[in-house]
């Protein structure tokens, strides 16, 4: 069955572009692979994918697209039929890509109005291996979203783009897989809007220097360093300059992804915080909004 399998990148529509563009480069750790115009497009070190940032100067703050990777062409056109048998609004059909990576894909709204891409065949970049203490993402760990109607979003992701449902967090979180990663994505009530992007350090001791460099640059962590339950991953989160959140995790748990048996982890704060010693608290993390250009195609 033609399925989604792996997060490719997030693109965002930015006021500031010059301030995102340093935090990406200079204190996140990632590496500008590309720009034209007022664009540009920054990919980890440690992984071959071609990029997993992709920044646009714009007028507003915004989500331009989560862009997800399928393994063939014909992939693609499976998906792309099947997100117009579930109702989506279409940006554009399956076509070969002319962005920096090219590949084959599709553009489409989410039923809450975020934009989505499908995509196989992009090109693949340059990897270094990773050390232990170089305290650089290695990869997009995941991407949590909120719905409101988390239940129908969920059912969406299963149903339509194949992922598979691996724990609940009471009735109102859900943590769901593509590949072996435990989650790829999460989904949280809420206003349609990107809730987090987070990104896996090789180690817990990377996740520290990664804080410890952050620090020194001038972002501060909002909540954190801590280890969840569902997923069993460490966790430290921050804002960008544009005030998108994103994390630093690690050791997120890896499962069969054919016969994985979700569970309900009852809400507490140790299974919030494992560790139960981080700072802030989910009430620091930015306030959830509807996005600001849902159903609005991106310029590029």
């Amino acid at each position: 069955m033609s399925r989604v399998t792996e997060i490719r990148y997030v693109g965002y529509g930015v006021v500031d572009f010059d301030a995102e563009r340093r935090f990406y480069t200079d204190d996140w750790g990632l590496a500008e692979v590309a720009a034209i115009d007022q664009a540009a497009w920054f990919k980890t070190y440690g992984h071959d994918e071609h990029h997993v940032v992709r920044l646009r100067k714009a007028d507003i703050n915004h989500v331009d697209v989560i862009a997800l990777a399928t393994d063939t062409r014909a992939d693609v056109d499976a998906l792309h039929d099947k997100v117009v048998a579930a109702g989506c609004k279409i940006v554009h059909a399956p076509h070969d890509l002319d962005a920096p990576g090219g590949g084959y894909g599709f553009r489409f709204f989410s039923p809450d109005g975020l934009p989505f891409e499908v995509s196989s065949d992009v090109a693949r970049g340059e990897a270094r291996d990773i050390a232990r203490w170089d305290a650089l993402p290695v990869n997009i760990s995941h991407i949590v979203l909120h719905s409101p109607d988390h239940k129908a979003m969920v059912r969406f992701f299963v149903e339509v783009l194949g992922f598979r449902v691996s724990d609940w967090l009471g009735d109102f979180m859900c943590f769901l897989r593509c590949n072996s990663a435990h989650h790829r994505v999460a989904i949280l009530p809420g206003p349609p809007c990107l809730n987090h992007v987070a990104y896996d350090m090789l180690t817990v001791d990377d996740m520290m220097r990664g804080i410890s460099r952050l620090k020194k640059a001038g972002t501060d962590i909002r909540w954190g360093p801590g280890r969840h339950t569902a997923g069993n991953n460490t966790f430290s989160y921050f804002t960008t300059p544009g005030g998108f959140a994103v994390e630093y995790s690690s050791e997120l748990e890896h499962v069969d992804f054919e016969t994985h048996e979700d569970k309900v982890h009852a809400p507490s704060p140790t299974v919030m915080d494992q560790w139960g010693t981080g700072v802030g608290g989910p009430q620091t993390m930015p306030h959830p909004a509807p996005d600001p250009c849902l159903f609005q195609p991106a310029a590029m």
